[in-house]
């Protein structure tokens, strides 16, 4: 009997309770999760391999142009979904990643190459590159994804909740704008003679301009991605 009552009191006294670790709140976020390792890897895909010029309708832009829209796209969805907070975290989660991959880059850059690797000069061409991009890129990603949660949050208030597409498209393109001159002044301003404020502002302008077009075609994907993200709470609820 002496026992018994000790068990029952052991288990009342240590009784698990719900946290949000909990194997059911992993669950019910992972749709969540997957949205933060896209974005994530968005960030580090744009940031080394941006450093490409390719031609889309007679003009040189960057190919990280297919990329950087669907970060503006993810964090819309969250944010309409679970608020500045999440998003937030997302952002963190982000600079330190961007952070880390320019340390690593050092690092690897610096490194001593092994006789067998014969590609270190290239190696070195490549991703020394990347270093200053990827400053500019922290620079102009932390201005341009603050003012994106500033901005959805403000026009969500103004128009009541209502019109996502609106909200989604008037934030993009303010964001999208900071993005794109501060990167591209902080990445290419006087890397050699030619690059003058008034030659990266002619170059910024038709990339700006892509990058609201992008921001319109993936309208549709914002509904359907805020509908994706929804179920997971539904889930969570029942």
């Amino acid at each position: 009997m002496v026992l018994y009552t000790y068990t029952v009191y052991i288990k009342i006294r240590f009784k698990p309770t719900a946290s949000p670790l909990s194997m059911t709140s992993q669950d019910s976020s992972f749709r969540l999760h997957i949205l933060l390792g896209l974005f994530v890897g968005l960030l580090v895909g744009m940031n080394l391999l941006g450093n490409k010029i390719t031609t889309l309708f007679g003009i040189s832009v960057s190919v990280g142009i297919f990329m950087v829209p669907l970060t503006f796209l993810i964090t819309d969805i969250v944010e309409e979904v679970h608020g500045k907070k999440i998003v937030t975290h997302f952002i963190v989660a982000g600079v330190i990643t961007l952070i880390l991959t320019f340390l690593f880059t050092g690092l690897f850059i610096a490194l001593p190459p092994n006789a067998r690797f014969s590609y270190n000069e290239e190696y070195r061409i490549v991703f020394g590159s990347s270093m200053r991009i990827m400053v500019a890129s922290l620079v102009a990603f932390l201005l341009a994804q603050y003012h994106d949660i500033w901005a959805f949050a403000f026009w969500k208030k103004r128009t009541k909740g209502k019109a996502l597409w609106l909200r989604n498209n008037l934030s993009t393109w303010g964001s999208q704008a900071i993005d794109t001159f501060a990167f591209m002044m902080i990445a290419f301003y006087q890397i050699t003679p030619k690059f003058t404020f008034a030659f990266i502002i002619s170059l910024a302008i038709p990339y700006y301009l892509f990058k609201m077009a992008f921001a319109v075609l993936d309208t549709p994907l914002v509904y359907l991605g805020v509908w994706w993200l929804r179920q997971d709470n539904a889930k969570r609820k029942n």
